[in-house]
């Protein structure tokens, strides 16, 4: 298990800069494309755990690329070609300072916040009487903030307008293209026998045309629950069964942690980590459809620095 990649260094031709994100290391080349790799590091709570997860990065970049495809004629997206598993390239697009977040059903932080007695949430109205995981009449935008570092904030449509983070025009776009994005993700799980219980989306600019970016329907940016049985949990109070990144924050709590000031992460096992892993993979093969093919990780980053390279090398 000793070989997830968790840092990455390279310095491929044209590159301006590199940035290393929560999870991803995007690279910059001559101000025009990025190269997003996508690495084993997991986080919760806006924390990165200390250890990797093995094939994760494979799972949520090859999980992105087949729903950047099936969306493409929604809105226009930055993929240009995956030239490794770990690895997307892309248009260089200016970000939206807030990530669209849209929610189906009453879990996760909207239900913390309802359970604390909250009946909005960034500006939508929560009816009386809801219980955990139950289904909204409609989905609600919650947007947030687009942190660099700590916590990603809720903030309301109203407040994104008044602050001047997107313009009207523009943000009527994105709320469109959430919806859209929500339902055509919404479909595709049904046909897999799941349930897209939540999701974010981020989305740049480029030559003044909005562009999706980043990451859609993995297990880091969105939720899953089975559909089958769902009714049935829900009328018993019991807790969803559910394909997402939940488990592991769930595991965090139950070992005393939530990402507070003098916390600490508990020991990642080899076998925490095996069954994180395989539960990555379950998701990939439950939510495509496909068989996950392991890729070779004996000297992964010299594979994803000799692909990239030569896809670069193409492109001029």
């Amino acid at each position: 298990m000793s070989n997830a990649i968790v840092k990455t260094d390279f310095n491929f031709p044209g590159q301006k800069s590199v940035y290393h994100g929560k999870v991803r290391e995007v690279y910059d080349i001559n101000d025009e494309y990025l190269v997003m790799i996508v690495s084993d590091r997991i986080s919760a709570f806006d924390v990165v755990l200390p250890k990797g997860i093995p094939y994760k990065g494979q799972v949520l970049n090859q999980i992105a690329a087949k729903f950047l495809d099936a969306t493409s004629d929604i809105v226009p997206n930055w993929k240009i070609a995956t030239p490794d598993p770990m690895v997307t390239v892309g248009h260089k697009c200016e970000p939206f300072k807030v990530e669209m977040v849209i929610r189906g059903y009453l879990t996760g932080h909207a239900w913390r916040e309802y359970r604390d007695g909250k009946r909005s949430l960034c500006g939508n109205a929560m009816p009386d009487g809801m219980i955990e995981n139950q289904k909204f009449d409609k989905p609600l935008i919650t947007p947030t903030t687009k942190a660099d570092v700590g916590h990603d904030e809720d903030i309301s449509r109203e407040e994104i307008l008044a602050q001047g983070l997107v313009s009207k025009e523009d943000y009527d776009l994105l709320e469109k293209y959430t919806f859209e994005l929500f339902q055509r993700g919404t479909e595709m799980a049904a046909e897999k026998g799941l349930i897209l219980v939540d999701t974010k989306y981020e989305f740049g600019k480029k030559d003044g045309k909005i562009f999706l970016i980043d990451e859609i329907h993995t297990p880091d940016s969105s939720r899953y629950f089975y559909a089958e049985g769902y009714e049935q949990r829900q009328a018993k109070g019991e807790s969803q069964k559910q394909l997402s990144k939940e488990f592991v924050r769930q595991w965090l709590i139950e070992n005393g942690f939530q990402g507070k000031d003098g916390q600490q992460v508990p020991e990642m096992s080899e076998a925490f980590i095996a069954s994180v892993s395989e539960r990555y993979i379950e998701l990939y093969e439950k939510i495509t459809g496909d068989q996950f093919i392991k890729a070779d990780i004996e000297n992964v980053a010299a594979h994803i620095e000799k692909n990239v390279t030569d896809y670069i090398n193409s492109m001029k």
